[in-house]
């Protein structure tokens, strides 16, 4: 089936809206993310500050240390992330693109780390069975010195930074799905093109699912995941949802300043569930059609 989702753009304040689909939170919190991210029938997927991390943010980018400063949990000493101003809009034919400037900013609250350009696309797209649509999310981080981006090394957790989403504990059954065709609960560090989580939503079970393509002139294509269904880290013994395109995991990345590191993903939002080889057909576009 093909969805065609509306071209309009709802702004809010400090926030867009985009065909009723997906909300961007551009202004009013640590740093912008996207939530709520819904299919196109309205199930949400996504989950802003749950009580156990408060600082997962519905679908957003992140880097856990950048120089040793801490930019991803949300107490103590921490960088937050500012959109120097409300986004620009534009519609290019049957899609939606979102830009703008961001600023990292560290701990003491005045000097800037890093600059971001961010871009955001809708994408209309077909499915064989099921309503489907895509969000780009094109991210351009330009240190303002010499720059380490690092995680917290996993041992029992860790090894997370980068694009990450959160789903809602009510999201049940959910499976992670992997470009090789196999199924996870939990996957750590493992490589692929690309990850889905699909499950049951809604009183009716209906099974609907994000996944996180991984663009091939990405440095480290394919990317390390770091994802959970369920898991004590998170929430307890509820459905934790928690997926991440974990580009640091083996390891720290220096960026030398004024140069620029460019991290690209194509998000795929979806009714019903979506097979390993349409995802992948998926993906082959997604290489050609952002460039």
């Amino acid at each position: 089936m093909s969805y065609r989702v509306r071209v309009d753009v709802v702004r809010s304040d400090g926030a867009l809206t985009v065909g009723g689909c997906w909300t961007y939170v551009w202004a009013g919190a640590t740093r912008p993310f996207l939530h709520p991210v819904a299919t196109p029938s309205g199930h949400v997927l996504t989950r802003d500050a749950p009580p156990d991390h408060p600082w997962h943010h519905g679908l957003w980018f992140a880097v856990k240390f950048v120089n040793g400063e801490n930019f991803w949990e949300e107490y103590g000493e921490f960088g937050v992330v500012r959109s120097d101003c409300e986004p620009s809009v534009e519609s290019q034919g049957d899609r939606v693109r979102i830009s703008g400037t961001l600023s990292w900013i560290r701990p003491d609250g005045r000097s800037v780390a890093i600059v971001e350009q961010r871009v955001l696309v809708h994408v209309p797209m077909e499915a064989p069975d099921g309503e489907v649509y895509g969000i780009d999310i094109d991210v351009s981080l330009a240190p303002t010195t010499d720059t380490v981006l690092d995680r917290t090394p996993f041992t029992t957790w860790g090894g997370y930074g980068g694009l990450a989403l959160r789903g809602p504990g009510d999201w049940s059954e959910t499976r992670l799905l992997l470009a090789d065709g196999s199924s996870h609960d939990r996957v750590l560090g493992t490589a692929s093109p690309w990850c889905d989580l699909t499950g049951s939503v809604g009183p009716t079970g209906a099974l609907a699912g994000i996944a996180i393509l991984d663009h091939p002139a990405n440095p480290w294509y394919p990317v390390p995941w770091y994802a959970s269904t369920r898991s004590d880290t998170y929430g307890g013994q509820e459905w934790s949802n928690f997926v991440n395109a974990a580009f640091l995991w083996h390891g720290p990345r220096a960026v030398a300043g004024g140069d620029v590191l460019r991290i690209r993903h194509r998000v795929i939002v979806h009714d019903g569930a979506v097979p390993a080889d349409w995802l992948q057909a998926r993906a082959d576009d997604y290489g050609r059609d952002a460039g």
